[in-house]
């Protein structure tokens, strides 16, 4: 295991991570669209009730990928966590409403109606995949910080601060790229997409299933729209490439090129666009077919990790810096010491049996589908 290999499995791992928390934002996309999917208040707590046993698996995820960056990638994690604080602090917030918005809808004394608390949720299901998948865009649009490493060494400096914002809307201005929001809103009806199949494979009432098959092309025709606008932009623009002496330059067509060269991440992609279109097609087809949250999960799965992955694998930066393009990052710059790497390869070992108790676990939760009946006689019951 070389220091090199060490650097590309921890990238394909936190793309790995990155690509299944885009799956489980089913939770939010199935919340922005409650209120549509179930038309009555019976109708709108069997959707809440559906997502709400799963929203733990978001939320966990989403600390899990952060973490696994902090470890693998600290000086990402100091510059995009530290730098862009605003636009994670929002993300984050919006998360935390949504964890109280489950247990306080319903509680007895709840002076805010459960209404107020419903439009938490919605605003969550639109907010967080907004904004995480505007984070997601700038691996290519890049990002306006500076790095500066020689801070470590200056004596006279007050504190070595390493990387720094270059201005003051600490992330919030990658919103005003317009790339970055079409992949953002990409991502938003992304997640409505897997979140109507979800609700349409877990809530057994007719009602609910024949609304969301009707909505699922309302969400699918602009997630393909917009995608498909990214994808294009992506093959045909600039990318940020490291020579042999690791300085950063720009190179045509570099994600096109790192597509032909990684032929096997372009077989991914296009395996995995084939599983998202035949989950949506085959759903809005066939009426009796509600498995398919299963075929476009694994297909969102496999576009996001392919993306991902050519994102920082083939001398890609993959945090580029549009204030100084010298301070973008790359795996070799921005990872931690091959001993630590090499410790939590090691300790990595130990994902499989995680993997297993989660799948357990998931079965084990949804082992009856979501009734009529099964919320009025639960008193846990979102």
């Amino acid at each position: 295991m070389t220091y090199e290999f060490l650097q590309h499995y921890w990238w394909f791992i936190v793309s790995l991570l990155g690509a299944i928390l885009v799956f489980l934002l089913f939770v939010q996309g199935a919340n922005s669209v409650a209120q549509s999917l179930g038309q009555t208040e019976e109708g709108r707590r069997m959707v809440y009730n559906s997502t709400g046993r799963k929203w733990e698996f978001t939320f966990t995820t989403l600390v899990t990928f952060g973490g696994a960056f902090f470890a693998s990638f600290p000086l990402f994690y100091s510059t995009s966590f530290g730098g862009a604080y605003w636009l994670w602090m929002i993300i984050l917030f919006t998360f935390v409403l949504q964890a109280v918005s489950y247990e306080f809808q319903n509680k007895l004394g709840n002076i805010l109606g459960p209404k107020t608390f419903q439009f938490f949720l919605t605003l969550n299901g639109i907010v967080g995949p907004l904004l995480l998948g505007g984070a997601v865009a700038t691996f290519f649009e890049g990002s306006n910080f500076i790095i500066a490493k020689e801070n470590l060494v200056d004596a006279g400096a007050i504190t070595p601060i390493i990387s720094r914002w270059a201005n003051a809307s600490h992330g919030l201005d990658a919103l005003l790229n317009p790339w970055v929001l079409v992949f953002g809103f990409a991502v938003v009806f992304l997640a409505r997409v897997l979140g109507i199949l979800y609700v349409i494979n877990n809530v057994d009432d007719e009602d609910i299933r024949t609304r969301g098959s009707v909505r699922l092309i309302g969400a699918a025709v602009p997630f393909v729209v917009l995608f498909v606008a990214y994808l294009v932009h992506l093959l045909l623009k600039d990318g940020y490439a490291i020579n042999a002496s690791e300085l950063i330059y720009m190179e045509p067509n570099k994600y096109l090129n790192n597509f032909l060269d990684m032929w096997y991440l372009s077989v991914l992609l296009l395996s995995g666009v084939i599983l998202v279109l035949f989950g949506i097609i085959y759903t809005i087809t066939c009426k009796r077919f509600i498995a398919g949250i299963w075929h476009t999960g694994f297909g969102v799965v496999f576009v996001v990790l392919a993306l991902l992955l050519v994102a920082g694998y083939n001398n890609t930066a993959y945090y580029p810096s549009t204030a100084d393009l010298q301070s973008s990052l790359t795996l070799a710059n921005s990872c931690s010491s091959e001993f630590t790497l090499r410790t939590m390869f090691y300790v990595s070992l130990l994902v499989p049996f995680v993997l297993a108790y989660i799948i357990y676990a998931w079965r084990a939760i949804d082992s009856k589908k979501i009734t009529k009946e099964e919320i009025q006689g639960d008193d846990h019951a979102y």
